[in-house]
């Protein structure tokens, strides 16, 4: 079984990762780096959606990857800018249900899609990496939450 690793990296792209069993229980630690990473650069607005996403992207993961881990990355992709993935080794990319009243899953892109500016996924040789990115506050201006929002698959 693979070992949770944290990276903080010091030079290039600032971000953190861990890689964690392909189980439900590394939903805990997953949210739990999301949460340090906020921190670190000072991004607490952004820390408890990110910990939803990151959940719900785990979950996703747990369900429908092939291997025993998965690769939960959290990127500072602009000054008040994170992007939240988690990369399996499945190729076969997210679909956005819609389901019904009764269904008991099937909900989790759609929450995501109400909480980050964007989500999408993207192939990579081995599987794919599935994203989400969340905007804070910039030069004390509040993010705008009622734009569009995308998503690609």
């Amino acid at each position: 079984m693979p070992q949770p690793t944290t990276r903080a990296r010091r030079t290039g792209h600032p971000g953190y990762s861990e890689t964690l069993p392909r189980q439900p229980e590394s939903a805990a630690p997953a949210r739990r780096l999301v949460r340090a990473a906020c921190a670190a650069w000072r991004l607490d607005d952004l820390a408890e959606d990110g910990a939803l996403i990151v959940s719900e992207l785990v979950a996703n993961a747990v369900q429908h990857a092939r291997r025993d881990s998965i690769r939960v990355v959290v990127e500072r992709s602009g000054t008040a800018r994170v992007r939240i993935g988690v990369v399996d080794f499945s190729k076969t990319p997210p679909v956005r249900k819609a389901p019904g009243p009764e269904d008991e899953g099937g909900r989790g892109l759609a929450l995501v899609t109400e909480l980050a500016e964007g989500w999408g996924s993207e192939p990579l040789p081995w599987g794919k990496r599935v994203w989400a990115e969340l905007h804070g506050k910039e030069d004390g201006c509040p993010a705008s939450r009622d734009g569009a929002r995308g998503w690609v698959t």
